[in-house]
């Protein structure tokens, strides 16, 4: 079940003021010249990069993620026109178990460098800006996932975007599978953009994309898992091919628990 609500157009400037908030500065605060983590606070990410051996991709922790001289790579960098932080997924990649597609993903983590794992009640937020370089065919750019408490691997709700400019959410049935997909919004390749991805009381999702927000209720069968957030290129295309794919360029990512 979904209900959709508009916010006014000052509500979406505001969003983009908080957004862009990166380390305490402004829009024009990132620096081209530091890593991602001397932009981001990636204090509370780990980063999954399309490389490593089959079925098991090479991590990157979050201690080394962080500071200006944190780690980078063609897969995940400071774009040096902008300073915005970069992800490039191909479509051919080292993908996990339980995918076919290749990701440059940042997967949410605690502070204490363990991994975030948080129930449904409360309220939790992410927050982005952002735009699509390029895309084959779609890419994923943030998710709520299932952590522990079943057998599951599922997503509780993915954001995609689609290589006509579509901004489509799948919210999945149960933890079982089967993804029901909701188009909520449209934006030109390499057009700037933000959506947040929040829960509320532990039965709602309520998704905005520039500041229209729709609601999705949970079903019960998700009740008995953790969750967690992830955010950046995750490409849903694969061939044999390392140059087409998506890069996804970030210029605000915030995660919020209370």
């Amino acid at each position: 079940m979904k209900i959709r609500t508009k916010a006014l157009a000052t509500a979406t400037a505001a969003g983009i003021s908080v957004t862009l908030g990166l380390l305490g500065g402004s829009a024009h605060a990132a620096d081209p010249s530091r890593a991602p983590g001397g932009n981001f606070d990636l204090g509370v990410w780990e980063l999954q990069e399309p490389v490593g051996s089959p079925g098991s991709p090479t991590t990157i922790s979050s201690s080394r993620l962080q500071g200006d001289n944190g780690f980078q790579d063609s897969y995940f960098y400071t774009d040096t026109r902008d300073g915005a932080m970069t992800f490039w997924a191909p479509e051919k990649g080292v993908t996990t178990p339980n995918s076919n597609y290749a990701r440059s993903e940042l997967r949410e983590m605690n502070r204490n460098g363990s991994a975030a794992n948080w129930s449904l009640s409360g309220s939790h937020k992410l927050s982005a800006t952002l735009r699509v370089v390029s895309v084959t065919k779609n890419v994923c750019v943030g998710q709520i996932h299932l952590g522990s408490g079943g057998s599951s691997t599922k997503p509780l709700i993915e954001l995609y975007y689609h290589s006509n400019g579509d901004i489509v959410a799948g919210t999945e049935n149960s933890p079982s599978g089967g993804q029901t997909t909701h188009t909520v919004g449209h934006v030109s390749i390499g057009k700037t953009w933000q959506y947040t991805i929040a829960v509320s009381g532990g039965h709602t999702i309520d998704l905005t994309v520039n500041g229209s927000t729709t609601h999705y209720a949970i079903p019960s069968s998700f009740n008995q898992y953790k969750q967690y957030f992830k955010a950046g290129s995750y490409n849903q295309s694969s061939s044999s091919s390392t140059t087409n794919g998506a890069r996804v360029a970030f210029y605000g990512l915030t995660v919020s628990h209370s």
